[in-house]
């Protein structure tokens, strides 16, 4: 099996049209933009305090849940993955430390 943030990506963009007591996903959208960024936040959150931590499963379903609530939050802002993706590209084909300057952050 092969699945891919794509394949999430779609599965999210056709839960938005389900009837909110039967999707967790519509309800997020329901609930709007800073509702998902509140909930985004708290999953990456729990994602770094995970990381901290020797449990490998917690930090891998830790970090499956702050992607699923990352794309939820993109796809509610009418951002798609293929635009974030484009961006990592953009940014790899130079030095990170390249990058940075670019935009002006300290090292």
């Amino acid at each position: 099996m092969s699945f891919s943030l794509e394949d999430l990506a779609e599965i999210i963009r056709a839960r938005r049209g389900a009837a909110a007591e039967k999707s967790y996903t519509k309800s997020l959208f329901e609930a709007g933009v800073p509702r998902i960024a509140k909930k985004f936040g708290e999953e990456a959150v729990e994602t770094v305090i995970a990381a901290l931590g020797e449990d490998k499963a917690a930090l891998t379903g830790e970090a499956a849940d702050a992607l699923y609530h990352l794309l939820v939050l993109l796809e509610a802002r009418g951002i798609e993955l293929a635009e974030v993706l484009n961006e990592l590209q953009r940014r790899t084909s130079q030095s990170g430390l390249q990058e940075k300057a670019a935009r002006g952050e300290p090292r």
